[in-house]
């Protein structure tokens, strides 16, 4: 999840009553004029908006306008405090109130609704925390009854039991089909979850870590491939890929938003090593049933579904952390029979998968679980990393 897909998420509840405001703040004999976006350039009472429709408006701010500030995530404008012109800045995200110019080349506005760029960076850094404070896992059952969902989460080798309790005030969101962007989740339902869909979750956790109780959910179902590469098409943008567990070549699509790395063979030695010792069990472990304290903090690290930042999980791997310093790679550099793992979207009978992460460099770990080896190693979003982080809000 991106900081980008963050302030879309922060910002469509006050977008909707700052909409609804800004109705009736126009003059009775011209057409209205909305426009949402971000300041690009600003002098004096002069402003160029890049709007969220892709276009940029000339705006001159009217000397008697309106100029109101508002916090990210606000639901009511009775909390908005009066704000000045020279408030403005530019990266600040402002909705505008007003009416064409006579000349038609600009919009007159009339009301401003300002939200700065600072206000939305600390809101999303504290919205990220959050985030990374959770968990996510597999899903391995959903009781409608009990509103609980059942995941299982690990890594490496490893996956332990959490249940996350779901509240009638939790906010459950589903990614689209083919998609990898978060801003597109749609509102969901706990019924739409399902076993095997790949769910993160933020909210309350228990100390000992077995349990949280959601103030939000993500989820979806994504295909987790684990193979080696038959062929490649740059102009295209796509790979095929011979599936290790089906047998068969999947085609996969890659866009400026999918993360490509290779694992330097130092470091994929390292990973087979530590899957071989997950798997075996090893004299006198301590169950997870029996230590639920460890199972809950081991779980806090080792799942790859984001950067867990929980408590008890000091010493432990987090794999998309570490992947994100890994060497980029790009579909030239990949070859024939080199050997790959990939989470992508699920594709549809008229679209083609697109990845979300894919790993090179892998031959050690496929040696060493050949048949599970991609195991919720990768990650199907990503939090605070890649896929336009720093790009305009």
């Amino acid at each position: 999840m991106t900081i980008r897909a963050l302030q879309s998420v922060l910002l469509i509840p006050a977008i909707a009553l700052l909409s609804l405001f800004a109705i009736g703040q126009q003059s009775p004999s011209k057409p209205a004029a909305r426009h949402i976006g971000a300041i690009k350039a600003i002098s004096g009472n002069e402003i160029t908006l890049a709007t969220d429709s892709g276009t940029n408006e000339q705006l001159v701010i009217a000397p008697d306008a309106r100029v109101l500030r508002i916090a990210p995530g606000e639901k009511n404008l009775k909390n908005a405090t009066p704000a000045q012109v020279s408030d403005l800045s530019v990266g600040d995200r402002i909705l505008v109130a007003g009416h064409p110019s006579d000349d038609g080349n600009s919009i007159i506005a009339t009301t401003v609704v300002l939200m700065k760029q600072s206000d939305v960076e600390s809101r999303n850094k504290e919205e990220l925390e959050k985030w990374q404070k959770g968990v996510g896992g597999v899903v391995k059952s959903v009781d409608p009854a009990t509103h609980t969902i059942t995941l299982s989460a690990g890594g490496l080798g490893r996956s332990h039991p959490i249940a996350i309790h779901v509240a009638d005030a939790t906010i459950i969101r589903r990614y689209a089909p083919g998609s990898t962007r978060f801003e597109d989740a749609k509102p969901s339902t706990l019924q739409e979850i399902e076993p095997g869909d790949q769910l993160r979750a933020r909210g309350t956790r228990s100390a000992d870590g077995t349990e949280l109780t959601a103030d939000e959910i993500v989820s979806g179902h994504f295909s987790n491939i684990a193979g080696t590469v038959v062929a490649t098409d740059p102009a295209a943008g796509t790979i095929s890929i011979k599936d290790l567990l089906s047998k068969k070549d999947v085609v996969v699509k890659v866009t400026p938003e999918s993360q490509l790395h290779s694992l330097p063979p130092e470091f994929a030695q390292r990973l087979a090593a530590r899957i071989k010792t997950a798997s075996a069990p090893a004299s006198g472990e301590t169950s997870a049933k029996a230590n639920p304290q460890a199972a809950g903090a081991s779980q806090n690290h080792e799942f790859a579904g984001g950067n867990h930042g929980g408590p008890g999980g000091a010493g432990r791997p987090d794999f998309e952390q570490m992947l994100s310093r890994m060497p980029l790679t790009s579909i030239p550099d990949l070859h024939k029979g080199d050997a790959v793992l990939v989470v992508a979207t699920q594709g549809t009978t008229s679209q083609t998968e697109t990845v979300i992460t894919l790993v090179s460099g892998v031959e050690p770990i496929l040696e060493a679980a050949p048949k599970g080896s991609q195991a919720m190693m990768l990650t199907p979003w990503s939090l605070g990393g890649g896929g336009g982080e720093g790009d305009n809000p």
